[in-house]
């Protein structure tokens, strides 16, 4: 199954950034990491299965913003 991953933003300056960060769009990360956080919210038992998983992601259920930050945090 082919997956398209890509993104288009507009690159700005952000003061609170440092020079070797580089900021994300909330809605943008989730798409980009939707398939790490279905396999946390798994683990972590918040569903079963991962049409359930997939569910939770779309609605954007405030579980999904914690597993998110999780995840990128490693």
């Amino acid at each position: 199954k082919r997956v398209d991953y890509s993104g288009r933003s507009v690159i700005v300056v952000g003061p609170e950034l440092k020079m070797h960060e580089c900021g994300l769009p909330k809605e943008m990360a989730v798409e980009l990491y939707k398939p790490f956080i279905i396999r946390r919210l798994i683990e972590r038992g918040y569903v079963k299965t991962v049409k359930s998983a997939k569910k939770v992601v779309d609605r954007r259920d405030a579980v999904v913003w914690e597993v998110l930050e999780n995840v990128i945090d490693g």
